[in-house]
């Protein structure tokens, strides 16, 4: 694997690779030094245009557990401000000597370009309303994790609220159809995409019409940011139709799992404390990423010998 851009680009077997390659770095994570050699000499540098605490610090932190050098690249102290180029920034970090960029922007279709401006591997931690496929599989590797199964035939994942922004959203719609899951989206018609007859998705505008045949649950933020005025009448009206509160926790099977990529609009598409919930996810989401990106950057740089790097993980 050169890139990482999109689940779709992954595909089935990289999907199912890298969650298996997963559980290794959750091992190495479990040791009282959580540290190996196997990225030593490799520079991994966060190309970070909007705000993130989550993503990029897990990937920092996942690049130092593997050894690997990371830069940090910051906007607001960059050369950005004086009215440099995207392509002159990646070409001029690229002459440093990198050999990863995990690439965060606004715009869709950033990843892309950035790789055809340098010859390191690109991650895309995040592109305008497109996707994030490194969340993808934090979900999917937590519902692998929390529920035992390999593949999620039989099981139904339920995504409520803002689809229609959320790169979150597009890329677990991808990953779990992959592995098997039916998706259903609940959200008023303005949060969801003018024609989503294209995914493998069924569409609801009822929160509770389907909470009883619900195995994962997955609550989405109001992106606020991306969206201009008049998607929802108000939040005190958006929070009693979609909102999850204690009825509606009642009204799940007992089985179901609750999500949330974070952070949450407490009050907003959450009602009530998930840390007081026994089937909330939401914590193991956060520490799973760590173990995720390790598993991306490994896969991405670890080249011809991976085979070696992987038993000295594994050792």
């Amino acid at each position: 694997m050169k890139h990482l851009r999109s689940i779709e680009e992954l595909g089935h077997d990289g999907l199912v690779r890298l969650l298996e390659l997963t559980n290794h770095m959750v091992e190495v994570n479990s040791r009282p030094v959580p540290k190996v050699p196997a990225l030593r000499g490799r520079t991994v540098v966060s190309l970070f245009f909007e705000d993130s605490t989550r993503t990029r610090l897990s990937f920092e932190t996942a690049a130092k557990r593997l050894s690997a050098d990371t830069m940090t690249f910051s906007v607001s102290t960059s050369s950005v401000n004086k009215g440099e180029s995207l392509r002159d920034t990646v070409e001029t970090i690229t002459d440093m000597g990198v050999d990863a960029f995990v690439v965060r922007h606004k715009s869709t279709g950033i990843p892309w370009q950035i790789s055809d401006w340098t010859d390191a591997s690109v991650v895309n931690a995040g592109d305008g309303w497109h996707q994030h496929p490194t969340q993808a599989l934090v979900d999917c590797f937590t519902v692998r994790q929390a529920l035992g199964c390999e593949r999620f035939d039989g099981l139904t994942l339920t995504i409520v609220g803002d689809i229609k922004h959320s790169r979150v959203a597009r890329s677990n719609i991808s990953a779990f159809s992959m592995l098997g899951a039916k998706v259903i989206l609940v959200a008023p018609p303005t949060l969801l995409p003018p024609d989503v007859s294209h995914w493998p998705v069924e569409v609801s505008h009822r929160l509770d019409d389907v909470l009883a045949h619900t195995d994962i649950l997955y609550m989405l933020r109001l992106q606020s940011e991306r969206m201009s005025q008049g998607h929802v009448p108000n939040l005190r009206e958006y929070a009693e139709t979609f909102g999850l509160d204690a009825a509606r926790v009642g009204k799940l099977p007992s089985r179901a799992v609750l999500m949330h990529p974070g952070p949450m609009n407490r009050g907003v598409e959450m009602m009530v404390d998930p840390s007081t919930l026994p089937n909330s996810l939401i914590h193991q989401q956060v520490s799973n990423g760590v173990s995720v990106r390790m598993a991306v950057l490994f896969d991405l740089l670890a080249g011809e010998s991976s085979t070696s790097h992987l038993s000295q993980v594994a050792s």
